[in-house]
């Protein structure tokens, strides 16, 4: 599992982010503190605190890579 520390500030942001996550075949968890969502549920992500960065957990290491490009825009520093 790889994880990856992510920011979704804007409603746009997090349907798109939404629309890649999607796309792909594999388990994707965001989590914020003790709170964990489904990252393909946009009604989850919305319960969550989206004014800290989120920790975007994918489950397949084969995915992370190629998420990780396409998420360049989300990653928070």
């Amino acid at each position: 599992m790889k994880s990856i520390k992510i920011s979704l500030n804007s409603i746009d942001k997090v349907k798109n982010f939404v629309n890649i996550v999607t796309a792909y075949n594999g388990e994707f968890d965001l989590a914020s503190d003790r709170y964990v969502v489904d990252a393909k549920s946009i009604m989850g992500i919305f319960s969550l605190d989206l004014s800290k960065p989120l920790m975007l957990n994918v489950h397949d290491d084969s995915l992370a890579e190629k998420v990780s490009k396409d998420l360049e825009d989300y990653i928070a520093e």
